[in-house]
């Protein structure tokens, strides 16, 4: 059995000039007998706006570790669904398995632990006219190969969050405080 019983991690990969594809997930990886592997079993059923479901790269080809995707966005469409559900799974999809054959995540454990990943997918998305869906696959692969990485690493470490405490601040705070 795998000693993961709890690893989080997140990433922002920013978008292409000009496209509203920035890719913000947060993953939680853990035993499937820990907490993580709990809350996946309590995601099963459906919430109205907040689908959720396996994150497979094509038909027949669920990722491992299983992992369960969904929404930080309350879900209105079904083109947004379709963004969703397609390009930006495949992504995470591929990155998980890249993750794998890279030995970022171990093979070994990979029936052992499971992962939850939430996803932004920015609501403009399926409305705008001159979407680039692959910066969509682009930096939903890249954010979620980086959030897997930084669970796995533990980082940002308590010593990385110190020394840039007064050199990095939540970008909402620009201007707010000095």
């Amino acid at each position: 059995m795998s000693e993961i019983w709890f690893r989080a991690g997140e990433a922002t990969v920013l978008a292409a000039e000009g496209q509203v594809t920035d890719a913000m997930p947060e993953v939680v990886i853990g035993s499937v007998k820990g907490p993580v592997g709990t809350a996946f079993a309590s995601m099963m059923g459906q919430t109205v706006g907040h689908t959720r479901f396996f994150v497979i790269r094509d038909l027949n080809q669920m990722v491992r570790p299983a992992t369960m995707m969904t929404s930080k966005v309350t879900i209105t469409s079904e083109a947004y669904i379709g963004l969703f559900g397609g390009v930006v799974q495949g992504a995470i999809g591929d990155a998980i398995v890249d993750c794998l054959k890279e030995g970022i995540l171990p093979a070994d454990i990979a029936n052992d632990v499971c992962m939850i990943i939430t996803v932004w997918l920015d609501p403009r998305c399926p409305d705008d006219p001159n979407l680039d869906k692959k910066d969509l696959y682009r930096t939903n692969y890249e954010a979620t190969k980086i959030a897997i990485g930084r669970a796995m690493k533990g980082e940002p470490t308590v010593e990385q969050l110190i020394a840039n405490r007064t050199k990095i601040s939540h970008y909402a705070l620009a201007g707010v405080i000095d």
